[in-house]
């Protein structure tokens, strides 16, 4: 999928419990509740989910908005809905961490 308008990612990786595939893919996929949440806001330009063909238990997401700022006013008017996401899937994740947040060049 071609993405123009962004100017900011997200890069999250993943490494998920055995058996929490479908749920996972479903609440971090392109109509979960992240994506539900992030459309809330103009700036979002959208997510993409991607499994390593290695290790079928990783897992690693781009979420796009337009620009950091955006990004991070979004996060500070949102950070208790998106905390509260996160702590009800936290049950379908081994570890989670926030490989980086890179602007376009």
């Amino acid at each position: 999928m071609e993405r123009t308008n962004w100017g900011f990612v997200v890069i999250w990786e993943f490494q998920i419990r055995q058996g929490a595939e479908l749920e996972f893919e479903a609440t971090y996929g392109p109509d979960g509740d992240w994506v539900r949440l992030f459309r809330r806001d103009g700036a979002f330009v959208g997510t993409e989910l991607v499994r390593d063909v290695e290790n079928p238990a990783r897992y690693v997401t781009f979420d796009f908005w337009t620009s950091r700022e955006a990004y991070e006013n979004f996060y500070e008017r949102n950070a208790s809905e998106y905390k509260k996401i996160d702590a009800k899937y936290e049950k379908l994740t081994e570890k989670e961490r926030e490989i980086g947040r890179f602007e376009r060049c």
